[in-house]
């Protein structure tokens, strides 16, 4: 979870805040990768630092590669999260931002005989140089209990009685800008027992119950992602929510009240962004704070509400939206749940105003959903609370107002906006790729494009420039040697420089299409079995990379996992295929592993099903690096056609409009015979392991082939067919490379972060005095 305080005017002295949490998916990256690469380059005195190191002794690149990986995020989100404030305090926006400080990430992968296996991430264990302990800063954050109705000044309220309390202690991280005097600070929250309750069980001898109470506060910021398939989970990842949510506001609200007595200012000087639906309690908190304890009228506080938050979605299919059973929430957090009725009565009168007695759209709109097991709709209830609801693509966007929301959107058209998802240039290519750097820096003859990304279209003009091919190549080829290296230390497996290294990196799940890839590197080494040994000199040699972890409870994808394992074994000791090709699986991928693997990538594949993708952020990575993409018309993938154009990528598959009409198709028009032929390779036992691929095979084959593997199957060997065709052309290959990043300035978070504070934050820059 992240949270993004920003100052909203000129002067530093009013606060804005921008709520996000970035949580609840498959794949760990720590949320900020290692901060001392990041840091020394933003603050200008890289060389400096390695000077100075070098005299005592030691490399800088050494000492550098010794910093673990943060283990306060999950998944690209999160690293989006870190793009984020980096881009914040660039641009000299005063930001605060939030989270919660995680005594072991999502969970480190290890592979056993080509199985996952979850171990915890020990981030913590020799503790984190960049934080300082505010242990002046704590706030009480309240659970259980009942809610009593009392009289004040002759007015009914409502008062909530816990019956648990936790502290959330402040540990303060600093986040510089590059090229500025401007650093932000990134405040995480650590869950501690109540001291008031703690001291009085040691004081009656109640040793064990307090050994108890400390445990159980301390769980809370113990294990990011806790898995949700028990009641126990449930309510563990409903506490973090609120957890976090509380003492966050707590620490907001008190900021504004240093400076400010009147909550009508409020939504003059806060702006709260609810990213996803995990921080949607933040709408209820602060109507209960509003209400409860500040005393405002109803009416009052819901009109600050609904000026201060706007709400991003990362959503795609409506089933993947949140809810929340209403038991657990009247448990956990009675009150807000009272509250969550209230706002949904108000707004259920509301809309029979607008749309009359139409019974089915009212249910549908409802942020209560009767059923089985009734649930709070959390979209639905930041959809109404907020001003303003935003896609993170243009095609996402799309997708919002004509299938995920169009009841909402159809209500209230000017709330809908999009903002396409960007990542920042000083990670992803100054640090983690720092030739291309000093070569981009040299071409342009200036290294404003560090900060104004937008220069780099001028790469453009040279293109088709001799001289500057032949020093591509050659950061290319360093980079991959880089990247060789690695592969032969992890795996033992020595890969050729002279082959395609193709690489799909991302958390494992159905839809991004996994599976597809490995069929297709099945059929690859098939063929080449099939071949005549002359034949075989034409193959251009492919090194496949596949790295991404499995949710615990993922049982298809860690069969995918299995299988890639499976296959890997066959092809990379088979003498006939030798360096024709070879799949690789990275383990534990993370943040610092892609730092390496980025920059020396030729090929990245981005292949989810059309419309499943939301944004992905990967493929801008990749783009920003001259790596060239074979991928699908989804996401951001879209737009990034338009900047490059069709020419200097690989495109396949169905288009969004075809996806449905293809599921209704007769089971025996979807797969072409080379689909059949790997998928029956896998059934018969090929790779071993028969019966445990049964279910991923059923899954692919027939009427059960959701995400159209079959369908797409004919489409992406044509379109790798063409990247093999491409790269023997190495002089075409280096200009497609040049030009993907002389246009990949579209995709950058000082981009995104610039859009949200002028169209729904309403903020400026705010620079620091020299």
């Amino acid at each position: 979870m992240i949270l993004n305080s920003i100052s909203r005017g000129k002067t530093q002295s009013v606060y804005t805040s921008c709520l996000s949490s970035f949580l609840w998916h498959s794949l760990a990256f720590g949320i900020s990768g290692r901060s001392l690469s990041n840091s020394v380059i933003n603050l200008g005195i890289r060389d400096q630092c390695a000077d100075a190191l070098s005299q005592l002794g030691f490399e800088y690149e050494v000492l550098a590669e010794q910093e673990g990986d943060a283990a306060l995020g999950n998944g690209g989100l999160a690293r989006l999260s870190a793009c984020q404030m980096d881009s914040l305090a660039t641009l000299d926006y005063p930001a605060w931002g939030y989270g919660l400080r995680y005594q072991y990430g999502l969970f480190r992968q290890v592979i056993l005989d080509g199985f996952q296996h979850e171990q915890p991430d020990y981030w913590l264990n020799f503790g984190n140089p960049w934080e300082i302990e505010r242990v002046h800063v704590s706030y009480p954050v309240k659970f259980y209990g009942t809610v009593e109705e009392e009289t004040l000044n002759g007015k009914s309220c409502q008062v909530w009685l816990p019956g648990e309390t936790v502290e959330a202690v402040a540990y303060d991280n600093p986040i510089p800008g590059y090229g500025t005097r401007n650093t932000i600070n990134l405040r995480l929250w650590a869950a501690k027992p109540d001291g008031q309750y703690d001291m009085e069980s040691y004081n009656t001898g109640d040793y064990i119950n307090a050994v108890v109470n400390r445990q159980r506060a301390e769980t809370i910021s113990s294990v990011l992602y806790p898995d949700d398939r028990s009641h126990q989970g449930k309510e563990l990842r409903l506490k973090q929510h609120y957890f976090f949510v509380s003492a966050s506001l707590q620490d907001i609200i008190r900021r504004f009240k240093d400076g400010h007595n009147n909550f009508d200012d409020f939504p003059e000087k806060i702006a709260l962004q609810l990213n996803d639906t995990h921080p949607s309690l933040a709408v209820v908190e602060v109507m209960r704070v509003l209400v409860d304890e500040e005393h405002l009228g109803w009416d009052q506080a819901w009109n600050i509400v609904c000026k201060i938050f706007s709400f991003t979605t990362h959503t795609v299919l409506p089933e993947a939206l949140e809810k929340i059973p209403v038991d657990l929430l009247g448990s956990l957090l009675p009150r807000h749940l009272q509250i969550i009725y209230d706002i949904n009565f108000n707004f259920m009168e509301e809309l029979k105003k607008r749309i009359g007695l139409d019974f089915n759209r009212l249910s549908q709109m409802s942020i209560v959903e009767e059923g089985a097991v009734k649930s709070i709709r959390m979209a639905n209830l930041s959809i109404v609370c907020s001003h303003t609801v935003n896609g993170v693509s243009r095609m996402h966007s799309e997708l919002l107002k004509t299938r995920v929301f169009k009841d909402f959107y159809e209500l209230w058209p000017h709330k809908f906006q999009y903002k396409t998802n960007g990542v920042t240039q000083r990670r992803w290519i100054v640090v983690s790729n720092p030739s291309l750097c000093a070569l981009i820096s040299k071409w342009l003859g200036t290294e404003a494009w560090i900060r104004d990304i937008d220069l780099l279209i001028g790469l453009q003009e040279f293109a088709a420039d001799a001289d500057l091919h032949q020093e591509w190549k050659m950061v290319r080829k360093v980079n991959k040697m880089r990247l060789a290296e690695y592969i032969e230390a992890m795996s033992g497996v020595k890969v050729s420089l002279d082959a395609m290294f193709d690489v799909q990196i991302k958390r494992i799940h159905e839809y991004k299409r996994q599976l597809l890839n490995i069929l297709s590197i099945i059929h690859r080494y098939d063929c080449i079995k099939n071949m005549e040994k002359t034949q075989r000199r034409k193959v251009v040699p492919r090194v496949c990379i596949v790295g991404g972890k499995a949710a615990p409870g993922y049982e298809v994808a860690k069969k995918i996992i299995k299988l890639c394992h499976a296959v890997a074994e066959k092809i990379n000791n088979d003498a006939d295929v030798g360096d024709l090709l070879k799949l690789i699986f990275v383990p534990d991928y993370n943040v610092s592993v892609a730092e390496l693997v980025i920059p020396g990538a030729d090929l990245s594949q981005h292949i989810s099903t059309a419309g499943h993708e939301a944004s992905g952020t990967g493929c801008m990575k990749f783009l920003m690096n001259g790596c060239l993409l074979l991928a699908t018309a989804d996401g951001s993938t879209v737009e990034i056609i338009e900047e490059i154009g069709e020419e200097n990528m690989f495109l396949f598959g169905a288009k969004v409009h075809e996806v449905p009409a293809l599921r209704e198709k007769s089971s025996d028009d979807k797969a072409p015979l080379q689909f059949s032929r790997v998928v029956r390779m896998v059934r018969d036992g090929h790779f071993g392991f028969k019966d445990y691929f049964k279910s991923l095979c059923d899954g692919v084959e027939g009427d059960s082939d959701f995400y159209l593997l079959g369908s797409d199957f004919a489409s992406y060997l044509e379109a790798q067919a063409a990247a093999d065709k491409a790269f023997v052309d190495q002089e075409k290959w280096t200009q497609m490379s040049i030009l993907s990043t002389a246009g990949s300035g579209r995709f950058s978070s000082d981009r995104t972060v610039e859009d949200y504070a002028e169209t729904t934050w309403g903020i400026e820059p705010c620079t620091c005095p020299s």
